[in-house]
């Protein structure tokens, strides 16, 4: 009988060697931000986005080493939206995960600019993937699904709404509207990626968006609950 745990486990730490492998080297005159970049994603987490991706590749017969830059290129994505939502113009925290935030122990500005140079990462390394297949459409296809998701179409607009209607009464659309894209956005983008690395028809890509997304809004129900009864540990 298969250990979820155990499963877990091993998946989780298949993940870490993929980041680690496109994490930039803590060299030359930049030498801080890289440093700070790899606080940055080094500091934990679930890492449900890039297993998602996988996991889904999987699932439609596709291979791993497809899969593997866009793994990396979500995590970076998404911890580079953590890193700025912790800045003092966001949220102002001063943990994450139990230890400090980046801007905390690098500075503000370094905080500003590494998440800044995560999130273009990114992108160098999605471009990685095309060495990696001779399909070169599917790359194409994926990497337009990423950029959509996560930007003001996706993650960013949601948080910019999130940010801009801080503390007041929301409407059921307006609320709707930051769940689906602050936080569903990027499974869905996961989950799709995946699909369409693998060579998912569009049928069957539109079927998994549908998935994904009540994953996110039952991810970002369980976030907010967690947001008040949670500490800092």
């Amino acid at each position: 009988m298969v250990n979820f745990q155990d499963e877990l486990k091993k998946r989780t730490e298949e993940i870490e060697a993929v980041l680690k492998s496109y994490l930039p080297r803590e060299e030359g005159f930049a030498k801080t931000m890289a440093q700070a970049m790899n606080y940055s994603v080094l500091a934990g987490g679930k890492r449900l986005r890039p297993m998602l991706i996988l996991e889904t590749c999987r699932m439609f017969g596709g291979e791993d080493k497809l899969a593997y830059p866009f793994m990396a290129a979500m995590e970076m994505i998404h911890t580079h939206s953590l890193v700025h939502d912790d800045l003092p113009a966001l949220d102002n925290d001063d943990y994450r995960r139990g230890r400090l935030t980046t801007h905390k122990v690098y500075g503000e500005a370094m905080g500003v600019l590494s998440g800044v140079a995560l999130l273009n990462r990114a992108y160098e390394v999605m471009i990685s993937a095309f060495d990696l297949t001779e399909d070169k459409e599917r790359v194409i296809a994926a990497m337009r699904i990423m950029a959509d998701k996560t930007g003001i179409n996706g993650m960013l607009g949601g948080q910019s709404v999130d940010v801009e209607n801080d503390g007041k009464p929301l409407e059921k659309e307006m609320l709707d509207y930051i769940y689906r894209n602050k936080t569903s956005a990027l499974i869905e983008a996961s989950m799709m990626t995946g699909a369409i690395l693998a060579g998912a028809d569009p049928a069957e890509v539109s079927v998994v968006e549908e998935a994904a997304y009540n994953i996110g809004l039952a991810f970002q129900i369980q976030d907010d609950i967690l947001d008040v009864t949670s500490t800092d540990q």
